[in-house]
């Protein structure tokens, strides 16, 4: 019989290492499986605790069917960051596509914000002026004037997010893809570097109740690098504060990993 791994990891700043939920599931049909996990906690002595669900009022109470879908692959890396979105993000709010690309998640992302006070904002950025140039062409053949009014396109580094964001802004989410544009030149790609200085940024001006949302690809050199910064990066978060996790198919090592960091 087929298997597939899979583990949920949750990060904590008590140890150097982060601590791993493993599953070792058969795969003939989802049905046959369910998948329920509650985020580590630390509480006091460092002791950690876990229960057979996600604790109420986090982003991912109510999406294990999500979750699993996404284990046999029926769901991709971004199907699910899509939908934890949706858990969070309400109508009014300012959110951050910080790598937008060919602007598939700037549309969706504008989907969940735009309302018809017309409140509402997002801010695509991409380094590449040829992504904002798809993401410009995506914008116009779907949305009409009104709703484009919504967007705002900046060609500069996401690490410089704080320098286009209004001040006053309640930012609730930003959302990385990490990695190269897809269709475009493959050697020009994120940077751990930048990426750590983004991430520092969007912890900065989210507000409580927000999320950073990742989805890491790390079949491309600088992928891995990347990943464990992200990782580094999270791990350094106050789990008072901060509900961290990952899900990554231990037996494809080069699928995509979506990386959640919400903001309690």
């Amino acid at each position: 019989m087929l298997s597939l791994s899979f583990r949920f990891s949750c990060f904590t700043h008590s140890s150097s290492s982060h601590r791993r939920l493993l599953f070792l599931l058969p795969s003939p049909t989802i049905s046959q499986c369910c998948f329920s996990v509650k985020p580590i906690k630390q509480n006091n002595g460092n002791n950690l605790q876990s229960s057979s669900s996600f604790s109420k009022g986090s982003p991912f109470s109510g999406l294990e069917d999500v979750f699993v879908s996404f284990l046999f692959g029926k769901k991709r890396a971004t199907d699910v960051a899509h939908m934890v979105w949706k858990h969070v993000v309400q109508k009014g709010d300012t959110v951050i596509d910080a790598t937008c690309g060919n602007g598939f998640d700037t549309l969706a992302l504008l989907n969940l914000v735009a309302d018809e006070s017309h409140n509402g904002y997002v801010y695509a950025l991409d380094i590449q002026k040829d992504a904002l140039d798809k993401t410009s062409l995506l914008l116009e053949e779907s949305l009409s004037s009104n709703e484009k009014q919504h967007v705002k396109l900046f060609n500069i580094c996401h690490s410089k997010m704080e320098e286009v964001v209004q001040s006053n802004a309640f930012v609730r989410l930003v959302a990385f893809n990490l990695g190269y544009l897809p269709g475009g030149d493959k050697e020009i790609i994120t940077r751990s570097e930048t990426t750590l200085l983004a991430l520092e940024a969007a912890k900065r001006i989210l507000i409580p109740g927000g999320l950073i949302s990742i989805v890491v690809y790390v079949g491309h050199p600088g992928g891995r690098e990347e990943l464990e910064v992200v990782e580094t990066f999270a791990a350094r978060l106050s789990v008072e504060n901060w509900i961290c996790c990952k899900l990554q198919m231990l037996n494809r090592p080069c699928a995509p990993i979506p990386i959640f960091l919400f903001r309690r």
